[in-house]
């Protein structure tokens, strides 16, 4: 018994090094590469998109958690607003493909969701877990293809679209 106590401390230690070495992107930072799978099972490259549209890349840990399901919902009833203001929402967790599409289907989410399998994109972006969950964090990507704004308050979910949304309002009327 002794031994398996150590080995879990041990194990604790080990993974909260590798996060802490992971470095969470800032603005300014370039937004990383990938490709992922959305519900239609086909791939998403953002790569096809930096330049195009204003990107809010929101992680979220859980598909019909009550506070995840929170969060999409604001995307949703604000997803005119993101629209006019030339954005793309996209949801990121590491959940399939089927049950993000069950997730979508479930709650009528009109934007992009993005299985992230073993979190790569996750870890790409720095995302920090709370209390042994996946982190919550809402990345605003601008035109240039750089980090814009970020947003970071896991018990907060709404906040995240009502934050992310007032960013871009603000953003545009700069231009």
């Amino acid at each position: 018994m002794k031994n398996l106590v150590g080995i879990f401390f041990s194990a604790i230690f080990f993974l909260q090094c590798n996060f802490a070495q992971m470095k969470r992107l800032e603005v300014g930072d370039k937004v990383p590469l990938f490709t992922l799978k959305q519900t239609d099972n086909t791939d998403f490259n953002i790569n096809d998109y930096i330049g195009k549209k204003i990107l809010v890349i929101y992680f979220y840990p859980k598909d019909e958690s009550a506070v995840c399901t929170k969060e999409a919902c604001s995307f949703r009833d604000s997803y005119t607003d993101f629209t006019n203001a030339g954005a793309l929402v996209i949801g990121i967790n590491a959940a399939s493909v089927e049950t993000h599409k069950a997730f979508q289907q479930n709650h009528q989410l009109p934007f992009i969701l993005l299985s992230d399998p073993g979190n790569k994109v996750l870890k790409m972006f720095g995302v920090k877990n709370k209390f042994f969950i996946t982190g919550r964090e809402t990345f605003v990507v601008g035109l240039d293809g750089k980090i814009a704004y970020t947003y970071t308050a896991f018990m907060q979910g709404k906040e995240h679209s009502d934050k992310a949304l007032e960013f871009i309002k603000q953003m545009n009327k700069k231009e």
